[in-house]
């Protein structure tokens, strides 16, 4: 069963020769333990064109020290990390290969690298003898595995945080290290380090000594060539100059499209390990690709994106049940909790987790299942190769403000159609489903304008903020619909049980009310919407 620890850390540059300074005159620390000298071994493993490394990710089985097994490192923010660790094994565990399918895309995990280190441990422990930090100078033999062969040696001071620990406490530790000399590595970490310094190098030829009468020649040719050179020099300068132009279209459709893969992938990791809001986040990502394909149609041939926009809908689809039902369970869980005592009667909160929990369990084994399953790898396989060959329209190397500045307001004023039909209807089940797809046309409309900020600046900044105003009620709008038919079920339930109904019917009543007021505070942030004003901001 693998473990998790969260791992804060520093790195700083040392030599055989560095000795540690003084660290008890660091703010907080009281003594300095010395743990003794640790041999670790360790065989890092990535597949064949390093797509873990391209990730800051690291996957190792390690030998020696107080902590030997497979250890899996996923960047959270720099100098942060989660470890997460597995027995040791003669293989890559499944639940850590798993963790890592979204950036191999199912391909082989080999040995890349051996780095072999010999730790000089410290503990740096405060007045009541807590552990602070533990301080490590590594002297690192790094050697790729492989025909090359090649190798390099290191050293470096590593400082890591103890578990619950105050992240400033790292700054004192460092201004005693800056004092002494020592710098922050320009590495984050061992396996980066050693993959620059064991990069092979192609052997070079000797070149051919030429004959004299070669030589001559060559000489007189390169006389011409020199000449050429300098009168042409300017030229060359005002050609690559008029080269550097401003993005086009297809430059800040890409670069969404890239960011929104890549968060993609690094909450599949999130979401298998069921923290707090993966789910939500991996969703998102994948409604932000299918909407700017669609958005985008001008810009990317669509007869290469329409099939994966198909796809990332089956996934979004996939996604959602777990999504929705976490949000219906927070939603109800609060309302209960809101309520004054006297109305919470029988046991509505009992009654809750026996109508929740089941469904929870059921969905997210859902959810697993297809982040397991082959058409969820050949979809990140698809959209890993569209975007590395992009199949761009002729609007793509246009000029980007008129582009994507069309393509918005084309979804705006689609956005603004479906509202105006919604506003128009009476209360009810019609003006419900409406609004709902108001709804998906708001989130359609700011992901587009999210795309065009960076080339239309603060307008297409301020279209996305006053939209998702809009889309922010139309969602509590909705969540309270399906929360009033979950309270309808729960109601049903409870009668049949021989409980009262009555906390279920008080709940949905106040359900009805809360739609009621989104529905009537909606025309007016609607309106600071309704009227994009996109142009490109100056520079852009």
């Amino acid at each position: 069963m693998a473990d998790t620890k969260r791992e804060t850390e520093r790195k700083y540059e040392a030599t055989g020769e560095t000795r540690l300074p003084d660290l008890t005159e660091a703010a907080g620390v009281s003594a300095v333990e010395d743990r003794g000298v640790m041999e670790l071994d360790a065989v890092y493993y990535d597949t064949d064109d390093l797509r873990l490394a391209a990730d800051s990710v690291t996957l190792r089985r390690r030998t020696g020290g107080d902590d030997a097994g497979w250890h899996l490192k996923l960047p959270v923010s720099p100098g942060v990390r989660d470890e997460i660790r597995a027995p040791l094994a003669a293989t890559v565990p499944d639940s850590l290969a798993a963790l890592v399918r979204s950036r191999t895309r199912g391909d082989l995990l080999t040995p890349l690298m051996r780095l072999r280190s010999s730790r000089d441990v410290r503990h740096l422990v405060g007045a009541r003898g807590e552990l602070l930090a533990e301080v490590s100078v590594d002297s690192v033999t790094a050697e790729r595995v492989g025909a090359h062969g090649t190798t390099a040696h290191w050293t470096e001071i590593e400082v890591e945080l103890a578990d619950g620990g105050d992240p400033a406490f790292l700054d004192a530790v460092e201004k005693r290290l800056r004092a002494a000399g020592l710098r922050p590595a320009a590495w984050a970490s061992k396996l980066a380090r050693g993959l620059a310094d064991t990069q092979p190098s192609r052997p070079r030829k000797e070149p051919k000594r030429p004959k004299k009468a070669e030589k001559a020649k060559k000489a007189e040719k390169a006389k011409k060539a020199e000449k050429t050179k300098q009168s042409n020099k300017a030229g060359k300068a005002e050609k690559a100059n008029q080269s550097v132009s401003a993005p086009t279209a297809g430059d800040h459709v890409l670069t969404y499209l890239r960011q929104q893969y890549d968060v993609l992938v690094a909450h599949d990791p999130a979401v298998r390990r069921d923290l707090p809001d993966a789910v939500h986040q991996m969703r998102v990502a994948t409604r932000r690709l299918r909407s700017t394909f669609r958005t985008y149609r001008k810009v990317l041939d669509r007869t290469a994106t329409d099939p994966i926009a198909g796809e990332l809908k089956w996934l979004a689809r996939e996604l959602g049940a777990d999504r929705d039902q976490e949000v219906l369970d927070q939603r109800l869980r609060s309302r209960i909790a809101a309520l004054p005592q006297p109305l919470v009667l029988g046991p509505a909160e009992a009654r809750l987790r026996i109508w929740s929990v089941p469904r929870h369990h059921a969905s997210r084994h859902e959810v697993i299942a297809v982040l397991d399953s082959e058409r969820y790898l050949d979809l990140l396989t698809a959209l890993h190769a569209l975007l590395a060959d992009p199949p761009l329209l002729p609007a793509a190397s246009r000029p980007a403000a008129k582009v994507l500045s069309k393509a918005v307001r084309k979804d705006h004023a689609r956005l603004a159609a479906l509202m105006e039909r919604a506003l128009a209807l009476p209360p009810g089940e019609d003006r419900d489903l409406a609004l709902h797809n108001a709804r998906k046309a708001a989130k359609r409309t700011r992901y587009a304008a999210d795309t065009a900020a960076p080339a239309l600046g603060k307008p297409a900044e301020r279209l996305a903020k006053r939209v998702k105003a809009a889309q922010s009620l139309l969602g509590d709008h909705q969540d309270s619909v399906v929360a009033r038919g979950a309270l309808r079920e729960l109601a049903v339930q409870a009668h049949a049980a021989g409980e009262t109904a009555f906390t279920w019917g008080l709940l949905y009543g106040r359900e009805e009310a809360a739609a009621q007021a989104r529905e009537r505070e909606l025309p007016q942030v609607w309106a600071k919407a309704s009227r994009p004003k996109l142009r490109a901001a100056p520079g852009r």
